[in-house]
Order: C-alpha cells, then structure tokens, then sequence
C-alpha cells in the first residue's frame, strides 16, 4: 500500500487538476452559447440563399452557367481538413482526421497514390497529426482560427474559388464537423467545388417573377456568393463543434477527476486508521512488557 504522503500529494495534484478542467468546462460553456446561438441563426439564411440560386439556375440549359460549375474528369484533387489550434476536445480532431484517412484508402486511393490530392489545413490540431502520420500539408491556414471572423474566412474562400477558376484544382472538398448539439458532433465530407446544379422539374414562378437582366447574371452573381456562404457555414459549424466538444471533455475530465480524489480519500483514511491501529498496538505490547 502507497505511503500516506504519496496519497496526500496525489490527492492534491489531482485537485488542482480539476481545479483546471472545470474552468475550461466553464469558459468553453461560454463560448459554445455564442457560437451555438451563431450557427443557428446562419443555417437559415445559408440554406435558402441556396435554395434560391437552385430555382434561379435549376432551369438553366446552359452548361456553362458559371465557371465554377465545370465537372473536370481528371486533375488535381483538394482536401480541406478543418480541425482546432487548441486540443483537449476529446475525438474532436481525432475523427476528421480518421475520415480524411477513410477517403484516400477509399474513394481517393488511386488519385493519392498518382500525387493528385492536395491537403489544405486549417487548424494547428490537424497539421500535427497529419504530418505524425507522414502525410504531407500543401497548404495551411491556420491563422483563421486566431481572429475568427467573416471577413476571414471570406479572403480564403475567394482563395479557393480563384484557384478553381484558374485550373489549380479540379476538385475541392470540405472535411469538417457538423453542430449537432453540445455533447454530438457529426464529421461529413462536404463537395464544395465545382457546383452541381440540380435541374428544376416545375419553375412555377414565371409569371410572377421578373428577372432582370436575366436569369443566367443573376445565377453568375449568385453562385460565387452560396459558395462564400456555405464555406463560411462549414467554418460556423466547426467553431461551434469544437468548443462543444471542449466543454464535454472538460465535463468528463471534472468528473473523473472528483471520482479519483473519493477513491484516493478512501484509500488513505483506511491507510491512516491502519497506521494508528498498529501504534495503539505497539504501544500497548510496550506497556504490557514493562509492567511484566
């Protein structure tokens, strides 16, 4: 059995411990309430700004509505791996990283294997295991994360979207996690680029509807702006996904912390009675002696 000052000391580093996992526990509950109440109130918009560029280029018959939605069969493949700076999150990090895994060993392999797929990082978390598991990053943008804002991200989603033009990559995909609640996140890969417009089957709105100057400028417009949406979306998601996972770690971290100082406290009051026991009975043995 350890010694009682062994038990103290452990006792009081786990303590301390605690101390430091229930103010992470507080300070991401904080943060999770402003970026849950964020992703929230964006999906809504994001999602019927996309619903209108679907109707207004839904019937479009030309192919090339916006040069952001040329299908290229072969080129060079990009991989955007969203993940933290910060660890303590839990499976957080880990599970991106497991599906961005899952896609080159799949879906990828050959394209991996030909030197196809580029990885684009954002988050510090991600970089560092994706370089353990020696794989290369291309490209990083992990400053988004340190002043986190719409005008950041939209600089880089323009970035993406002048590389695409351009015939840098044919293909772009988001891999990131979805808010689901605080305790749930949901890793998805997400096709940013190109755009695949879903023909309409009934456009019932011709009659009621002016388009001006036409229909095809206004999907031209439209388009590049759902695409910066929607990046900023994935951004929003994995912001909110990630302080919501901080939050459940620290809470489970508090939690075995407080079980380990109970066991430990148990464990060093029966040590302690166990000492006392014993020098009441050295005592005792002494004074039979000397009165023999």
């Amino acid at each position: 059995m350890a010694g009682l000052k062994e038990i103290r000391t452990r006792i009081t580093s786990i303590k301390t411990t605690r101390q430091v996992t229930s103010a992470m526990k507080m300070v991401s509950a904080a943060k999770l309430k402003k970026a849950q109440d964020a992703i929230i109130n964006f999906r809504p918009y994001a999602n019927r700004l996309q619903e209108i560029m679907e109707q207004v280029a839904g019937s479009l018959k030309e192919e090339n509505i916006s040069p952001y939605c040329a299908a290229r069969e072969s080129g060079n493949i990009l991989l955007v791996i969203v993940t933290s700076n910060r660890g303590l999150c839990g499976g957080f990090n880990s599970n991106i990283i497991r599906k961005f895994q899952e896609l080159l060993s799949t879906k990828y392999s050959e394209a991996f294997a030909s030197g196809k797929v580029k990885v684009m990082s954002v988050g510090k978390q991600g970089e560092r295991q994706l370089k353990s598991a020696r794989i290369k990053v291309d490209f990083s943008a992990n400053d988004v994360w340190d002043s986190f804002s719409y005008a950041e991200v939209e600089s880089l989603a323009k970035r993406l979207l002048k590389d695409f033009e351009n015939g840098v990559f044919d293909k772009v995909e988001i891999i990131y996690n979805e808010f689901v609640n605080a305790a749930m996140q949901r890793p998805i890969v997400q096709e940013f680029l190109p755009v695949k417009i879903h023909e309409a089957d009934n456009i019932g709105d011709e009659g009621l509807v002016l388009y001006e100057p036409s229909r095809a400028s206004i999907a031209m417009e439209m388009i590049p702006r759902m695409l910066r949406t929607q990046f900023y979306k994935a951004m929003l998601d994995s912001w909110a996904a990630e302080h919501g996972a901080r939050m459940t770690a620290m809470h489970m971290a508090t939690d075995n912390a407080t079980d380990l100082i109970n066991e430990l406290t148990l464990v060093y009051n029966k040590a302690r009675q166990a000492s006392i026991t014993k020098e009441i009975l050295e005592i005792s043995a002494g004074a039979e002696a000397l009165r023999g």
